[in-house]
């Protein structure tokens, strides 16, 4: 068994704790919603999750960032 400390995550997952904390669900679902959404640019999805959902602006951004990067869809459209 390893005792070595993880990391601290980089990029948009270190602001996954906080999203947890601040909306009350598991960043899974955040990333579930963004992937189910029939949205495709980048800012559209940023902006229906600040509306719809009333998240932030970075945490959307993050989340938004972290499922394009996951699915290879790239940078912001």
């Amino acid at each position: 068994m390893s005792t070595a400390p993880v990391p601290p995550a980089k990029g948009p997952a270190s602001y996954f704790p906080s999203i947890e904390r601040t909306y009350g669900r598991p960043v899974t679902e955040w990333l579930a919603l963004v992937r189910a959404s029939p949205l495709t640019r980048h800012g559209e999805l940023v902006t229906w999750l600040k509306t719809a959902h009333g998240m932030g602006h970075g945490h959307a951004n993050a989340v938004v960032a972290y499922v394009r990067k996951e699915d290879g869809a790239g940078g912001a459209a």
